[in-house]
């Protein structure tokens, strides 16, 4: 197997880094291209543009749960200073802790569902399996074997959807809301575009 460059063996090189954290740096021609510009909330309320979110969301995935991270927004030195660019950091803070609201509402609610789809899987399950020792006490036919490994097939079968959402399609959720409560907490610094 040929190695991998070294580049790609060491992901931190790749990035500044500043007190040990790893930093996020995001270069802005203007304020505005941070949000979301059909969002019609104030300034302040803004939800941040999709790409933006992404790119923050796709540092901090590409680093191991222990890394600290720092944010930089970089703009040009005249907007520095001026009342959006102080709404910046509030902003980015609100969304993501927004973000990690809705996606425990989404794990909650995948949650509920692995429940109630385990109870009826269970239910199946229990019927099915009467049904096959009732089909299995028939006569010794060929028939009444088919019918009883068909029902015990069944009866796994309906355990699918409650095993893959419990066992596999929480986690991911939690990952993602742990990733936005992440970010919703960072220290965040706005610094002026070097020449």
């Amino acid at each position: 197997m040929p190695e991998e460059p070294e580049l790609l063996q060491d992901i931190e090189s790749m990035y500044h880094k500043k007190d040990g954290k790893v930093l996020i740096e995001i270069k802005l021609s203007s304020i505005p291209q941070l949000f979301n510009s059909f969002d019609p909330s104030p300034f302040y309320e803004k939800e941040i543009d999709t790409s933006a979110e992404q790119y923050i969301v796709d540092i901090v995935k590409d680093f191991p749960k222990k890394t600290q991270f720092n944010i930089h927004i970089y703009l040009p030195a005249g907007q520095c200073d001026c009342e959006e660019a102080k709404k910046i950091i509030p902003a980015i803070h609100t969304h993501f802790a927004y973000r990690a609201l809705t996606t425990d509402r989404k794990f909650r609610a995948k949650f509920r569902f692995g429940r109630w789809a385990l109870l009826v899987g269970l239910s199946f399950m229990v019927i099915a399996m009467i049904a096959r020792q009732f089909a299995a006490s028939l006569h010794n036919s060929f028939f009444a074997q088919l019918l009883s490994d068909s029902l015990l097939i069944i009866g796994w079968a309906a355990m699918w959807e409650p095993i893959t959402v419990l066992l596999y399609e929480l986690w991911p959720i939690v990952r993602e809301k742990k990733i936005y409560e992440k970010i919703s907490r960072m220290d965040i610094g706005i610094f002026p575009l070097k020449e």
